[in-house]
């Protein structure tokens, strides 16, 4: 059975709809939903209301320090790590339920991802995550791991503010194998609508080679906080 961790911060007009998706999609592996709320100020509690196998608890602010809280309040064998604007394809918990209960030697994976939106910039960076390699992995692709596993390696770096999930992923690709689901999980564009694609864009490859570049969580926080004030 599954836990599914869904940080969130201010998704109360979303998040009725991304659980309603979850249970008309799932075949019947869900454990359960755990909402992980890093300091909301609208009132997402309230829209839980009604769900008899979801979650809510309260974490400090970071999505890092959100889903590790969700890790520890989890009380299934496989951990999956979902945004709360990301919608994964049918009968996802099986896909994921086969791929580490079936195939033990593999640890984690995610599925493949597809924007909301047809500017053909996201539509070729979603292609791009056909390819099974560390370089071609993001926390918009939704992340599966074996409990135990996750935490022999102590889960997500709580110094991150971004970045956090590409380096869980790295550290994965070197201590399991990893299997990438050919499915697409659909995840809104609307970060790159808002900011715009090109700068968003530019934005991500930076933080990214600065991470490659052995960058520490600080100077990469501090970075992002003061571009993103421009």
């Amino acid at each position: 059975m599954i836990s599914i961790i869904i940080p969130v911060l201010n998704e109360s007009k979303r998040i009725r709809k991304l659980i309603d998706h979850l249970y008309a999609n799932a075949f019947g592996y869900i454990g359960e939903i755990i909402v992980v709320d890093g300091g909301s100020t609208d009132d997402i509690k309230a829209e839980l209301f009604g769900y008899s196998n979801v979650r809510y608890i309260q974490s400090g602010k970071g999505r890092a320090k959100q889903m590790n809280a969700g890790a520890i309040a989890a009380e299934r064998s496989i951990l999956y790590f979902l945004h709360a604007d990301s919608f994964p394809p049918k009968h996802f918990d099986r896909a994921i339920f086969e791929v580490l209960l079936v195939n033990n030697n593999i640890g984690a994976g995610c599925f493949m991802l597809r924007f909301d939106n047809d500017h053909w910039w996201l539509k070729l960076m979603g292609w791009a995550t056909i390819v099974n390699h560390n370089v071609c992995r993001g926390g918009d692709q939704s992340l599966f791991v074996n409990r135990e596993l996750f935490f022999a390696l102590n889960g997500f770096d709580e110094d991150y503010e971004v970045y956090e999930d590409i380096e869980l992923i790295k550290r994965l690709y070197r201590s399991t194998k990893f299997k990438l689901i050919k499915e697409p999980i659909i995840t809104s564009a609307r970060h790159y609508e808002k900011i715009g694609v090109w700068r968003l864009q530019w934005l991500h490859l930076r933080i990214y080679f600065k991470g490659w570049a052995g960058v520490g969580a600080e100077e990469l926080n501090s970075f992002t906080r003061k571009e993103l004030k421009h």
